[in-house]
């Protein structure tokens, strides 16, 4: 969850890392540090908060050198504060580690380290690795690495410098993504991609266990045992520009926009005369032929739309197909084998537990799909086969744009098995095929509706901060939903305890009088999501029952539709009129602008939210 950038080369090291810091602040922000090789020694300088307040510690008191390492943290062991916070050093200050992960074992070695004579001053389970480095060093850091990490148990991507070798940086990766990259005369380590695009685009993805040595004009791949890997470098296709907010106000609002875009760019690479294209599927169709069961793995947004990819998938696939999250999936000893397609659904393709599932589906025979955005990933490279998202990098924590890209692919993966096994007519398929194809236009002109600063939804969120405090802070949000749409109110819930904090819950519409309706009153906003489908009626029902208590009703409703407006609602959403199958891409919208209108009238940090990171790499 945290991140982490080094740097070798000619220029001034504080202000590369500083530059990639602030690309990977998404991954935390409890706290941020840098160490550098300055004139012979290691200069540490590290802050609890944000990484503005690490920014202006050095306008004053600038670090020097061209060496360096720094990290942005999420907080796991030991609060945020400046003792806490990353980099950490040996009891000489010889050596400086940067970690992303978790340290399961890092008390049992703590006690024998402090046995041993070596003094902590932290909290963390990172400083264990500094400590033990020192143990072990004896002139060549490489060596001091493979040996320390030998010792730990657990997860982590790390970065170590040494006073005394001015010349390399050593990293190493186990369960949590660390990436090269390779300039000219100046390499670079991260977390993520972002952190160097601007300065190059040529990348390695190291693997599991591995580790890299990188001078200024070398990069050397090993595995733990200290044999070589000839390690392939890949070149990534999007550029920086595409992690800036372009005019925006906040990341999340640029994201949502470039929804239709996203949608249309995998149309157009991946759906041609109502044929689907997956060129790096790479399990043969013969395999999709004969799967017996579909089972889909997730966590957050991505189990949303996994979810609806069941719905999907369900009824015109025709295949038995059941969803678990994936903290959950390898605990419990799934019946998944080799008549099984695992579908592991993840934005960053690094997900600790969707990780942890994929292994598991693996062990037991199963054959594994990766749904994933990022090229090279943990999870993309140990699935059978891997389906890319495409929707380029994503920096708000609160996902939109890789939502909409994730049932995308589900809408391409059902109608290539239902052209493949036959359960749709040919005609039918034609239509709806032709149907998705509209589908970005038709986003892009919901959108286009909200693009000035006074819209409805805005318009909305001021009566409802108004509302929240005239009762005294009480206020709160359900989300009612049928069918397909079911997994929108789950997500639309999501997205509003994610970044304004407000009390809110999902539940399918049917499920109402089965406890929900207790809560009632005028003090629940009700979001009804109540498109044309075949469940409209029912939910025009539901929205009755609420209105008959005195609830709140937002309805989100097909444009055109006259009835609902005989409903006593109190705000109307309207999406342009589509087939129900593929109204979720279009229900999502005002959901997520719902979300963050709310959070923008609250004044909270809608990029950042508290306690949250983007990518969750550890249990």
């Amino acid at each position: 969850m945290c991140g982490i950038i080094g740097y070798i080369g000619e220029r001034k090291a504080q202000d590369v890392i500083i530059s990639g810091l602030s690309r990977l602040e998404y991954r935390g922000y409890d706290s941020a540090g840098i160490a550098t090789l300055d004139d012979g020694n290691i200069r540490l300088v590290k802050r609890q908060g944000k990484l503005k307040i690490l920014r202006e510690e050095l306008k004053d008191d600038p670090a020097g050198g061209t060496l360096g390492i720094g990290h942005t943290r999420w907080a796991t062991h030991g609060i945020p504060n400046d003792v806490n916070a990353h980099p950490h050093l040996d009891c000489k200050s010889h050596i400086a580690v940067v970690h992303n992960g978790i340290i399961e074992n890092y008390l049992d070695l703590k006690k024998r380290l402090i046995r041993e004579g070596h003094k902590f001053i932290s909290e963390t389970d990172t400083e264990v690795i500094a400590h033990l480095v020192e143990k072990f060093y004896q002139g060549d850091l490489e060596g001091a690495v493979r040996k320390a990490i030998k010792e730990l148990k657990g997860s982590f991507a790390i970065a170590v410098i040494h006073k005394h070798e001015p010349e390399r940086i050593v990293g190493a990766r186990c369960d949590s993504p660390l990436v090269v990259g390779l300039g000219k005369g100046e390499n670079f380590i991260a977390s993520d991609v972002p952190a160097f695009l601007e300065h190059t685009n040529k990348a390695i993805y190291l693997t599991n266990n591995e580790i890299v040595v990188i001078t200024r004009n070398k990069v050397t791949v090993k595995d733990f045992s200290g044999r070589v890997v000839h390690a392939k470098p890949s070149k990534v296709t999007w550029d920086i520009t595409q992690a800036e907010k372009g005019g925006f106000k906040h990341f999340m609002l640029k994201e949502i926009f470039e929804q239709s875009e996203v949608l249309k760019k995998i149309l157009n690479e991946r759906l041609v005369n109502c044929k689907v294209f997956f060129e790096e599927l790479a399990i043969p169709e013969s395999a999709f032929r004969r799967f017996t069961n579909i089972a889909i793995v997730a966590c957050g947004t991505a189990y949303h739309a996994g979810m609806t990819g069941k719905y999907m998938l369900e009824e015109y696939a025709r295949i038995p197909c059941w969803i678990d999250t994936s903290s959950e999936f390898r605990y419990r000893d799934p019946m998944v084998g080799k008549g099984a397609l695992v579908i592991i659904v993840s934005q960053s393709g690094e997900t600790a537990d969707s990780l942890a599932a994929l292994r598991e589906a693996k062990k037991k025979g199963a054959t594994v799909l990766a749904i994933c955005n990022v090229l090279g990933s943990s999870i993309a490279r140990e699935a059978h086969g891997v389906i890319y998202t495409h929707a380029g990098p994503e920096i708000a924590v609160a996902s939109t744009k890789a939502y909409t890209a994730q049932l995308a692919i589900f809408y391409l993966l059902t109608l290539y098995l239902a052209a493949l096994r036959k359960t749709v007519p040919a005609s039918r398929l034609s239509r709806l095929c032709k149907q998705f194809r509209d589908l970005p236009r038709l986003m892009a002109e919901l959108l286009s509706e909200y693009k000035s600063d006074y819209n409805t939804l805005a318009a909305y969120a001021q009566e409802f901060k108004r509302y929240y405090f005239e009762k005294h802070n009480k206020s709160y949000f359900l989300y009612l939903a049928r069918n397909i749409n079911y997994p929108n109110a789950l997500e639309g819930a999501l997205k509003l305890k994610e970044i304004s904090y407000i009390s809110a819950e999902g539940y399918p519409a049917g499920e109402m009088k089965h406890g929900p309706i207790a809560l009632i009153d005028e003090n629940p906003w009700v979001v009804c999501i109540a498109v044309q489908s075949k469940t409209y009626d029912k939910m025009i029902s539901n929205i009755q029952e609420i209105k008959a208590r005195n609830g709140i009703v937002i309805a989100i409703a097909t444009e055109g539709d006259k009835g609902i407006l005989h409903n006593k609602i109190n705000y109307l959403i309207e999406i342009p009129k589509v087939e129900e199958l593929f109204s979720p891409l279009l229900v999502v919208i005002p959901l997520q602008l719902l979300a963050y209108y709310v959070a923008l009238e609250f004044g909270y940090d809608i990029d950042q939210p508290r306690n949250l990171a983007k990518s969750v790499t550890v249990e």
